[in-house]
């Protein structure tokens, strides 16, 4: 079976450039949807939607962490040592979102702690939703072409904002339409869950062959 052949250089400056630019939306909507859900998070008591604004907040560390190894494209030589340092930071944030949204989530249905219902949440969550898939397309075609692990696994945390985006609404979605309080703390532990696997499957990932410079 071929191998495709490597890009050229105009190509691959082209999808640096547009990466830098999912870069830039992926940080200014993280920002804003993270403010906006840890203080209506704090406000209603729901732990999913904290934990949702948290991981927001990751989303941006990730893509911030993603622009530093983008900035190395400049820089001659191998890529590969830069990807393999950005994935595992990213692989970090993943699993200290799951261990802080997965306790205080066990914390809540133990003690009963009934949130209240959040229309702002439920909007920004069926924004999110809308949003993310789209980013994510956009992002995985760049990664082939910049031979880049980071960039697959940034993409992988923008689908799993997605995903959360999903298991959010669900529950603020049953807490405001029947009154169930334990779905919210349900749909943390969901999103603890999900960010669980995403932080042992990009810690796993191997760096791809040709992030160097041949």
């Amino acid at each position: 079976m071929k191998t495709a052949p490597p890009p050229t250089a105009d190509v691959r400056e082209r999808a640096v450039h547009r990466s830098r630019i999912l870069n830039r939306l992926t940080i200014g909507w993280n920002f804003a949807e993270g403010v906006v859900a840890v203080i209506a998070g704090a406000v209603a008591g729901s732990v999913s939607l904290v934990g949702f604004g948290l991981d927001s907040g990751i989303e941006v560390s990730a893509a911030l962490i993603l622009g530093w190894r983008l900035r190395k494209e400049r820089e001659a030589g191998c890529m590969s040592d830069f990807d393999h340092r950005a994935t595992r930071l990213i692989a970090a944030s993943f699993a200290v979102l799951a261990a802080y949204v997965g306790v205080e989530s066990v914390r809540d249905l133990v003690g009963d702690s009934a949130p209240e219902v959040s229309m702002v949440g439920i909007v920004m969550a069926a924004l999110s939703l809308a949003l993310m898939p789209i980013l994510v397309r956009a992002k995985r075609r760049l990664a082939p072409v910049l031979g880049s692990r980071a960039v697959d696994s940034e993409a992988n945390q923008t689908r799993l904002c997605a995903l959360m985006s999903g298991v959010l609404l669900t529950g603020l979605g049953l807490n405001a339409a029947f009154g169930w309080w334990w779905a919210d703390p349900c749909a943390g532990l969901g999103i603890a869950a999900l960010a669980a696997v995403e932080a042992v499957r990009t810690w796993r990932a191997e760096a791809l062959a040709d992030t160097c410079c041949a």
